[in-house]
C-alpha cells in the first residue's frame, strides 16, 4: 500500500483507524479506541475507530478529521494533499499542532525539503 500523509502530517497507512477500516479489524477498532479514549480523556467506542484516510473526499473518517481546519485549510484553500507542500508552510496554525504531535514535523519537514 502506498504511504498516505494526512494534511497535519499524520501518516494515515499507519494509523490504526485506517488500518482497522481497511482491513476490518474489530480486535484493533477496541484496543485503540481504548488507548484513544485514555490518551486523550474522551470516550471512544469502536464502532468510531474507522477512517478511510485524510485525503479522501468521501468516506468515513474519524471525527475530528473531518472537521479540522488544517485539513480543510491545505485541501479547501490551497488545492494540496498536505501542508508540506504549502508554500506558506511552517504556519503557525500547523505548529501550534507539532506541539501535540511533535513526529508530525519530521513527516512534513522531510516532504517540505523534498518540493
Amino acid at each position: 500500500m502506498d504511504r498516505i500523509v494526512g494534511s497535519c502530517g499524520i501518516v494515515c497507512t499507519e494509523c490504526p483507524a485506517f488500518i482497522a477500516y481497511k482491513t476490518d479489524d474489530q480486535a484493533l477498532r477496541v484496543k485503540t479506541a481504548e488507548e484513544w479514549s485514555k490518551m486523550h480523556e474522551v470516550t471512544l467506542e469502536a464502532a468510531e475507530i474507522n477512517c478511510v484516510g485524510c485525503q479522501a473526499a468521501e468516506g468515513v473518517q474519524i471525527s475530528h478529521c473531518a472537521e479540522c481546519d488544517i485539513r480543510s485549510c491545505s485541501q479547501q484553500t490551497h488545492q494540496l494533499t498536505n501542508c508540506g507542500l504549502c508554500g506558506e508552510y511552517p504556519c503557525e496554525r500547523i505548529e501550534k499542532f507539532f506541539e501535540f504531535v511533535p513526529p508530525c514535523r519530521e513527516v512534513l519537514d522531510e516532504i517540505s525539503a523534498s518540493k
